[in-house]
């Protein structure tokens, strides 16, 4: 699953919302639209234990059900971890900062040591990504907040592979694990033998230490063949923040948001006003009719 794209993981929970039969709102207007919303969602190739999502109910239900419900309904790969009832939650959901482990295949630990080294020893790691607005240039070393070898990686050398891991703080433009192992690989010519294994391990505020509960918490799941790296399972999402144990619950635009879809519109001979003239005989015998006055 890591290697399906935002939408695709949109697509997927909006069917699986749909098989689950969950109250969902639908957005008002011409097309109608599910009102899921989704928090800094991880990039392609990246597997996670910790992507969020907000669903819009029509009626109150309860949240263990939903996670229940919604967990069958979702394809293989995408697991249902918690969910919460933003109701009970006060504060905001803040996800200001992401904790992620990078496995690095062919890669001595010592050698990825002094890598680590010198990053963070750099003022400025500047990298270049391409974006459909063109070449944007990112400082990778702004975003890193930590950065260290796994000590389970340091005290074994034998292991084949270096696994890092590093909280980056979420930033606009987003600076993400890739455009760091460009950094790495640019200032310490660090080129791991495969692809990088990398996985989201948490995210949440900055300066916290226990969970942050989420609206619906989901994993993405790695395939168990890649990598090469020991912690390539599900990991428990150790997430970053504990204080906003709860989420701001969004009050609803208009009474009609709250209706599920196909829900009728009040009837047009109650309306203010009329639809349009084009398709309205009677408008149009008025207009011919202040046209000739």
């Amino acid at each position: 699953m890591r290697f399906a794209s935002h939408r695709d993981i949109a697509r997927a929970v909006e069917r699986g919302v749909r098989k689950a039969g969950l109250p969902v709102a639908y957005s008002a207007g011409f097309s109608p639209h599910p009102k899921i919303s989704y928090s800094g969602g991880a990039p392609t190739g990246a597997a996670s234990e910790a992507e969020f999502l907000e669903i819009s109910l029509t009626q109150i239900c309860d949240p263990r059900g939903v996670g229940e419900r919604l967990d069958a309904a979702l394809p293989t790969g995408i697991d249902v971890i918690e969910v919460t009832d933003l109701a009970h939650s006060p504060e905001g959901l803040r996800l200001e900062a992401s904790h992620w482990m990078v496995v690095l295949p062919g890669v001595p630990p010592a050698e990825a040591d002094r890598a680590v080294q010198e990053f963070l020893a750099a003022a400025h790691a500047d990298v270049e990504r391409l974006t459909s607005k063109g070449t944007r240039q990112l400082d990778a070393r702004a975003a890193v907040l930590t950065m260290e070898l796994d000590r389970r990686a340091m005290h074994d050398q034998d292991a084949g592979c270096a696994i890092l891991r590093m909280v980056v703080r979420h930033m606009t433009p987003a600076v993400r694990p890739d455009d760091i192992l460009v950094a790495l690989r640019r200032m310490s010519a660090l080129a791991p033998s495969s692809p990088p294994l990398v996985t989201r391990l948490a995210q949440g505020p900055l300066g916290q230490a226990e969970t942050a509960a989420p609206s619906v918490s989901l994993s993405l799941d790695a395939p168990p063949d890649l990598g090469g790296g020991a912690d390539q399972g599900h990991e428990k999402a150790t997430r970053l923040d504990a204080e906003s144990a709860g989420l701001t619950r969004t009050a609803p635009e208009s009474a009609y948001e709250l209706l599920p879809r196909g829900a009728g519109r009040p009837a047009m001979a109650d309306s203010a006003r009329e639809p349009d003239g084009r398709d309205c005989p009677h408008a149009r015998d008025r207009a011919r009719q202040q046209g000739s006055t």
